[in-house]
């Protein structure tokens, strides 16, 4: 399923729909998006494809310009496009709308005004009281994240989808020196050639093989060593004792 459906008009909006994709597409995933030329596949019936993705996805974009209400139909140019029961935009719209999707009217440039109820057919009204979203030629990736912002924030599936949010996170877990990348498990165990590591010791640990000592190390026969204050005194011998008189104290 396409998290996300955009609706566009091939008249004048085919353009800008491809660049609202591939922004959108590089933010929350290829699969997550969904135009018509790039997302049905050859051989498939595309009406059915069209009508199923908008009834599924989470998120319908409207692309709104200009000549967006007043496209004249096809087959009757002496009227709308949007006046034909048949024309896919408004079919589009009327699935994501009935499925409970949230509808988003994406009105392209300054000129555009918002839409008017009286204006729109009965079925399709409702688009009118959806907020809508404003966005530029030249500001188009940066408005676009604006919105997706907003997105996530409502739509769950699309939270966990979100690259941006991931990079956000990736780069918290840098910065507090955690460091998680290709983990296989165990606490600083990274996979690879990597091998264990530990970012800031503060005691003695252990790397897999060998001794540990929490304090200087020495070997041999005879040995002593004194950590701290000494007031007894040292008492050391070396090989066999030879018995004194009278008693050892």
């Amino acid at each position: 399923m396409h998290e996300i459906f955009i609706n566009y008009r091939t008249k004048g909006g085919k353009p800008f729909a491809y660049r609202c994709h591939d922004v959108l597409a590089n933010r929350f995933g290829e699969d997550s998006v969904f135009l018509a030329r790039k997302s049905i596949a050859e051989g498939t019936d595309f009406a059915e494809a069209l009508l199923r993705g908008a009834r599924n996805c989470r998120v319908l974009l409207a692309l709104i310009d200009e000549e967006w209400l007043n496209t004249p139909d096809r087959r009757q140019p002496d009227r709308r496009a949007l006046d034909n029961p048949d024309d896919w935009v408004r079919r589009e719209i009327e699935e994501a709308l009935a499925s409970g999707a949230v509808v988003v009217p994406l009105l392209i440039a300054r000129k555009v005004e918002q839409l008017d109820a009286r204006t729109l057919p009965h079925s399709i009204a409702e688009l009118a009281q959806c907020q809508y979203a404003r966005v530029g030629h030249a500001t188009l990736a940066a408005d676009l994240n604006r919105l997706a912002d907003s997105l996530v924030r409502r739509v769950p599936a699309l939270a966990a989808l979100d690259r941006a949010q991931r990079a956000v996170s990736d780069d918290r877990q840098s910065d507090s020196g955690v460091h998680t990348d290709h983990q296989s498990g165990g606490i600083g165990n990274v996979g690879g050639s990597v091998g264990t590591y530990v970012n800031e010791a503060h005691a003695p640990f252990h790397t897999g093989r060998g001794d540990i000592y929490g304090g200087p190390h020495f070997s041999g026969d005879g040995t002593n060593y004194v950590a701290g204050d000494n007031h007894g005194g040292i008492r050391q011998g070396f090989g066999t004792r030879t018995p004194r008189g009278g008693d050892e104290r």
